[in-house]
């Protein structure tokens, strides 16, 4: 395992435990957590992705089968499994992800009655967060426990935006309930980050909803914006981030280039 500790002149202080959140579906937030993810493993970062999305798109979208895993983020929130133990390789060096299965769509209502139930992702993470330089968290569309979970135990949360009609719809609200977990869980977190995901270089609409977001969030918004491509919509279906699907596609080196900003 490569050594994470900083060392003399290293920017990089800690590891980086990002939540990837929109409670608006269909943002590309799933896309951009693999892709983004295999981007720094790219850079030789050690990162791990953690599902917690019932529809576990992040896990199959890196080619791994729930019939090939024991043990999921079901386990780790509801049975105290390690986290250590749901961790699966994917073909991609030095990314790793803990896999999501169905079970998750009833997490929410089971952790309801669970002890110190917002803080169990916080706790599992705390065991393997020296392992990665990265921990990414790909959260559910909605904001029930399970993203309460994945907000209170990050320390930066990214939010997809797509260059469309009502892009920030929605956005006020996942903004306040940051802040909720901010003051009540997690002090530590902050939005730092907005990518602009679909945009469509024919149409005028994407590049005022850019100028729109930059106007709201400024130096947050990334200079990367991810295009909207078949190609990027095709890797999933194959197991593969658009990085090794298409490795020299525009979505490829989008990806790539988002992965250098956040990387910084």
């Amino acid at each position: 395992m490569t050594d994470t500790s900083a060392g003399v002149g290293d920017l990089k202080q800690s590891p980086r435990i990002i939540a990837i959140a929109n409670q608006k579906g269909g943002v590309g937030k799933t896309t951009t957590t693999v892709n983004l993810g295999a981007g720094l493993a790219e850079l030789d970062r050690r990162v791990l992705i953690i599902d917690l999305d019932p529809q576990g798109n992040a896990t199959t979208g890196l080619g791994v089968e729930a019939r090939n895993f024991e043990k999921s983020m079901y386990d780790v929130l509801m049975q105290d499994t390690e986290l250590d133990d749901a961790i699966e390789p994917t073909n991609v060096k030095n990314l790793f992800i803990a896999p999501a299965t169905i079970d998750l769509a009833g997490a929410d209502i089971e952790l309801v009655s669970a002890f110190s139930r917002e803080l169990k992702l916080k706790r599992a993470i705390e065991q393997v967060v020296n392992d990665f330089d990265f921990i990414l968290i790909d959260c559910p569309p909605s904001l029930g426990l399970i993203t309460v979970n994945g907000l209170a135990a990050a320390s930066e949360v990214l939010v997809p935006i797509q260059c469309e009609y009502y892009a920030l719809e929605g956005l006020g609200q996942l903004l306040r309930n940051v802040q909720l977990v901010k003051s009540n869980l997690n002090p530590n977190l902050e939005v730092s980050t907005i990518v602009m995901t679909m945009y469509d270089a024919r149409t005028k609409l994407s590049d005022q909803v850019v100028e729109e977001v930059r106007s709201h969030f400024g130096d947050k918004v990334c200079r990367t914006v991810i295009p909207r491509t078949v190609r990027i919509s095709e890797a999933p279906s194959f197991g593969q981030p658009i990085t090794i699907f298409d490795p020299s596609s525009r979505g490829a080196i989008a990806y790539r280039s988002l992965a250098q900003e956040v990387n910084k």
